[in-house]
């Protein structure tokens, strides 16, 4: 018999809403779940470890709602869901998660989405390591729109942004990673992608162009080379935004990787080699890079290019 396992309005704080301006403030979140588990001698041993630890599923909820930033509710329900699926032992999930305080004059009440899940029916993940957590929590800040991702390799983080119904870009000078990608991206039923081979470190000094002013987001992870930022910056588009991740020289110190230091950004290096941009997030220090290999120091940048809509 399946144990069911009830969590009634738990509520926290999240960053969730169409409008930068919504996203910008925590709201305030309800959410009610059912668990159903294939667990039946709990009730017998009287030992927590037989069964599923509803403080736990409570916690890390939470925990993973305060670290992300959607746009739509059903953004985050899916990425809480996943979570349950990944970590606990559980068959079925029902969620229901409504924001408490509705922004719309006329809704009194709340305002939110229900849906189940079985275990069989969750979408299967790609093989190898997902996308870096940065940009799982920043994805919300992204416009949907063109997004170009450089050293793009077999490509989990274009993958995680199709996923989200982006339009995608992958440029890698590995033609085999980039055919993995395609050939992924085709077993998921997810558009939007395109391909190019490209090799941005054959001329040391004179990177090639990325095209001017034709991205809404351009996304850079674990890969540098310094001469690259100028391009960057001309490829986004007025407004656009620039998501970037790399390894710092405390994680040659610390780990010796990447194998040279010239692989690795200074303290504050990102920084300067942004300047031109504004900061909306920047921070540097030990972080989870998603690579299954442990925590690693990076540096952590969301910068937008100025536009006629930059706040000011």
């Amino acid at each position: 018999m399946a144990q069911r396992i009830i969590i009634e309005r738990l509520e926290l704080y999240a960053h969730c809403g169409v409008t930068e301006e919504e996203r910008r403030t925590p709201q305030l979140i309800a959410i009610d779940l059912e668990l159903e588990a294939a667990v039946d001698s709990a009730g017998l041993s009287d030992r927590l470890d037989d069964t599923i630890d509803y403080a736990r599923v409570a916690e890390r909820l939470v925990t993973l709602s305060r670290s992300l930033t959607c746009r739509l509710l059903e953004s985050l329900a899916e990425q809480l869901v996943g979570m349950l699926f990944s970590e606990f032992p559980v068959d079925r999930v029902r969620i229901w998660i409504r924001k408490l305080h509705a922004p719309l004059a006329m809704v009194a009440g709340s305002v939110g989405i229900r849906f189940e899940r079985t275990r069989a029916a969750q979408p299967t993940q790609p093989s190898g390591p997902g996308p870096a957590p940065f940009l799982v929590q920043q994805l919300g800040r992204l416009p949907k729109g063109r997004v170009l991702d450089v050293a793009a390799g077999r490509g989990r983080h274009a993958l995680h942004l199709l996923s989200h119904g982006m339009q995608v870009e992958a440029i890698d000078r590995d033609s085999d990673a980039l055919t993995a990608l395609e050939t992924a991206a085709a077993t998921r039923h997810l558009s939007g992608l395109t391909t190019r081979v490209l090799d941005m470190e054959e001329h040391p000094d004179r990177p090639p162009s990325l095209g001017q002013e034709c991205y809404d987001a351009v996304v850079v992870f674990f890969y540098l080379h310094r001469p690259l930022f100028p391009v960057l910056m001309d490829a986004l588009k007025p407004n656009g935004l620039l998501l970037y991740e790399t390894f710092t020289i405390e994680n040659y110190f610390r780990h010796q990787h990447p194998r040279r230091w010239e692989f690795c950004l200074a303290r504050n290096e990102l920084l300067r080699l942004t300047a031109p941009l504004q900061v909306l997030h920047y921070d540097e220090g030990e972080h989870d890079g998603g690579h299954g290999s442990g925590p690693c120091y990076t540096a952590r940048l969301v910068a937008q290019k100025a536009g006629p809509e930059t706040p000011r």
